[in-house]
């Protein structure tokens, strides 16, 4: 099992941690980590997209001029994809782009996220984080110890204040061990944990 250091607010090391390997020492699966990113981005797409086809656009109903003897080109109707104000050949169409990932390989990517971010040392564990106060500038300072500027702070329990003080830096995220996802992980430099959520992690998840 990998043993990490446990750190407090102000970045002192206050002890270590052994981390569970069957959640943070997993052989890492670059495939099944690729498919999670694309799955989640393809589910965050509307697919509302939508453009009229040479059947759907108003107009066109006769024929412009007669077939043959006025020097022009045939033509069937103004709403042909050539003319102007006419139908688009293959036109978007409203869809869905969402695809299916089993279970165990949903749970294996994130997995082999936490584990990269181990084998990166990108994983800080915090032996507690809690703020007295709403302040941004207080949120930055805990950031500022570790020398971190893009990060995914992942929390044991919904804290207001810790939630509310990050909400105002334009590279931190906060989340739940429940709402983490292969995505959020990889596109964030750091993982800042603590303690506590690291074991709901584990308990979730080994």
């Amino acid at each position: 099992m990998a043993n990490v250091s446990v750190f407090n607010m102000e970045g002192k090391e206050v002890g270590t941690m052994e981390l569970n390997d069957a959640v943070f020492g997993v052989d890492v699966n670059e495939h099944l980590v690729h498919l999670a990113v694309v799955k989640q981005l393809a589910d965050n797409r509307q697919g509302t997209q939508k453009a009229k086809t040479r059947s759907e656009v108003s107009g066109g109903g006769r024929k412009p001029w007669r077939q043959k003897g006025t020097g022009h080109a045939r033509q069937g109707s103004t709403r042909a994809p050539q003319w102007k104000g006419g139908g688009v050949v293959f036109a978007p169409v409203p869809r869905d782009y969402t695809f299916k990932m089993n279970k165990k390989e949903k749970r294996l990517a994130l997995k082999s996220a936490l584990t990269s971010r181990v084998q990166e040392n990108k994983l800080i564990v915090l032996d507690e984080l809690k703020l007295a106060q709403i302040k941004t500038k207080d949120m930055k300072a805990v950031l500022d110890a570790f020398k971190v500027d893009r990060a995914l702070i992942v929390l044991g329990d919904n804290d207001r204040n810790v939630v509310l003080s990050a909400r105002n830096l334009p590279d931190v995220k906060t989340a739940l061990t429940n709402t983490i996802n292969v995505y959020d992980i990889l596109k964030y430099n750091t993982v800042v944990t603590t303690k506590a959520a690291v074991e709901l992690i584990e308990e979730v998840y080994a």
